[in-house]
Order: C-alpha cells, then structure tokens, then sequence
C-alpha cells in the first residue's frame, strides 16, 4: 500500500507476528532505476519474511529491478496486478495489464530468470467488462505457464473508468467463491485470498478453502490483528505490552539515527485499536510537528495501564 507499508510498519507488523510475510509499498520500476534506488530499497534486518512488490510493465525494467529487490535482501517480488488507480494505467502499472494476460506471463518469465527467490503475482478477479471467471481461469493459466507458482487474489473486479481506488476497494462485490474456485482448478497452484477481510472469523474460513490469507488496510489500521492470528495456528501471540516496549526500541533507536519521530509513530496509530483510551493515544500522536520518546511512551502507557495491560 502506497505510502503506508514503509519499512517502519513493517518493522511494527514484525513485532506483532514473527511469521507472516508482509509486503512494501507498490514501488514502480521507474522510480527505482531513476531515483534512490538505497532507500526504496532499504529494509530493517528483523522484518523478515518480506515481499518486494513491484509495479511496472516492461519485462526488462521488471527483471532489474526484480534483481535489485532480491540483492537488497527480499525474499520475494511480488508484481502488482491489481491496482485500480488511474494514475498508475497511465504508465500502464497495475490492474488494466489483467487485460494483457501473455505479457503478464513475459513480464514473470523475465523476472523470474533474473532471480532465485520466488516471484509472484498480485491481481484481481478481472476488469471491465473482462469480469468472468473464465477470464480470470484463463489469466492465471497463462502467468502459471509462465512459472508463477503463487497468486494472490483480491476477490473484486477492477472497474478502470468511473470509480476512485477506494470506491473500487467497496463497490465492486466480493466474488469469494471464485477465488476458492480457482484453488479447486490449479491445486498445485499456492492461491492466497485478499480483499474485505477484517475478522480471526473470517480468515479462518478463508483458510478452509485456499492456502494462505492477505489482510490490506486492516492489518494497518489495527497491526494487533496480526498477533491474534497466531492463536489460529496454535501459537501464543505477544502482548500488546511486549509490542509496545519493542516498538519503543525501535523508536528510540530511529530517534538516535535522527529520524522524526512524529513521522515514524503514524504507523503505529493503531496499535491499541479497540482498547479503552485508543483514541487519546492517536490524539496524542496525530498532527504534532515533533515528539519525544517519552512522549509516546507516556501515551501508550497510559492505555495499558487503562486496560490492565501493564
């Protein structure tokens, strides 16, 4: 997610969960091979496992900066397919390639001669008017045959002309028993399910008919969700206490790197999402032109001791 997903909320997501895999921002291959290359790039060593998603359409471009990615120490590229932005169809990025389903495949060809870690492909369940199943069986057939061996399925159509990416994040319906369709068709294929998803209720079931689940803004909007999660598989999740002290770790160490704090904790505005006292912690925090370490840490502080979480 554009903007949201920067190497600092990934260091938070890892906090949360020592096992998902999460994910950069969108970084197009233009502004790697024209820009700071370093600090799009940069990653902080314990957020492991992490996916470099790339946006792009040129399968040169694409295999560069795949090679880039992996050098950097990503342990898998990931090519957005989905995005419904119009921003990005102007450089030809994102969901309108669903419409190109043989380029995709040189693109993710390319790509994957480039590099040994595992490239896959991020897309919806089709665009437009290219909105059957069919269309979407068959654009997975083709990246498949390409070598793809993992998809990641946002289970919504894109609608290109008309709709904001937000509106096309809710309007467009949830065509789940597609997605289940799809993994019941290419059993050997890794299918992971993305869109709407919200609740430990709802990735379980998820689970029940594909391999893995991705949650988007939730897991941005309320990280703790990703701890919860592990209960699913059996395993004992940190407190939000032990998030929390990690967290001021890191920021205590960004704080000594000279990094602007008020900059940093905006990915951490949800970490007590629906506890008692969550809203004065983002009061706290939101819109300050600076902050102190203990300035956050009296804030965060403040809500465990509120919910017995001290």
């Amino acid at each position: 997610m554009i903007d949201w997903t920067l190497p600092e909320y990934l260091y938070l997501a890892r906090l949360c969960n020592p096992e998902a895999y999460v994910y950069s921002e969108m970084i197009s291959t233009s502004a790697i091979l024209n820009g700071d290359t370093a600090r799009l790039l940069r990653l902080y060593e314990r957020t492991h496992p992490v996916v470099l998603q790339l946006g792009g359409s040129d399968p040169k471009a694409l295999s560069t900066c795949a090679r880039l990615g992996a050098a950097a120490g990503f342990d898998e590229i990931n090519l957005n397919v989905g995005c419904p932005s119009d921003r990005v169809q102007h450089y030809e990025i994102g969901a309108c390639l669903m419409a190109y389903p043989k380029r995709v495949g040189q693109m993710v060809a390319a790509m994957q001669a480039a590099v040994d870690v595992p490239v896959t492909v991020k897309h919806r369940i089709g665009i437009d008017e290219f909105d059957s199943y069919a269309f979407m069986r068959d654009f997975v057939g083709e990246v498949a045959a390409a070598g793809c061996r993992h998809v990641i399925v946002h289970a919504r159509i894109a609608w290109l002309q008309g709709l904001s990416p937000k509106q096309n994040r809710e309007i467009p319906p949830l065509r789940y028993a597609e997605v289940y369709r799809l993994k019941r068709e290419f059993p050997d294929l890794l299918v992971e399910i993305n869109g709407g998803i919200t609740t430990l209720d709802a990735i379980s079931e998820h689970l029940q008919h594909v391999d893995g689940v991705m949650i988007g803004r939730e897991a941005y909007h309320n990280p703790y969700i990703l701890a919860q999660a592990m209960t699913l598989w059996g395993k004992t999740p940190p407190t939000r206490a032990q998030v929390f002290n990690g967290w001021l770790e890191f920021l205590a160490d960004c704080e000594r790197r000279d990094m602007p704090l008020n900059l940093v904790v905006r990915h951490g505005l949800g970490l007590f999402q629906g506890l008692a006292g969550a809203r004065k912690w983002r009061q706290a925090l939101s819109g300050q032109k600076s902050l102190t370490l203990s300035q956050i840490q009296a804030a965060g502080e403040a809500v465990l001791r509120q919910n017995d979480l001290l």
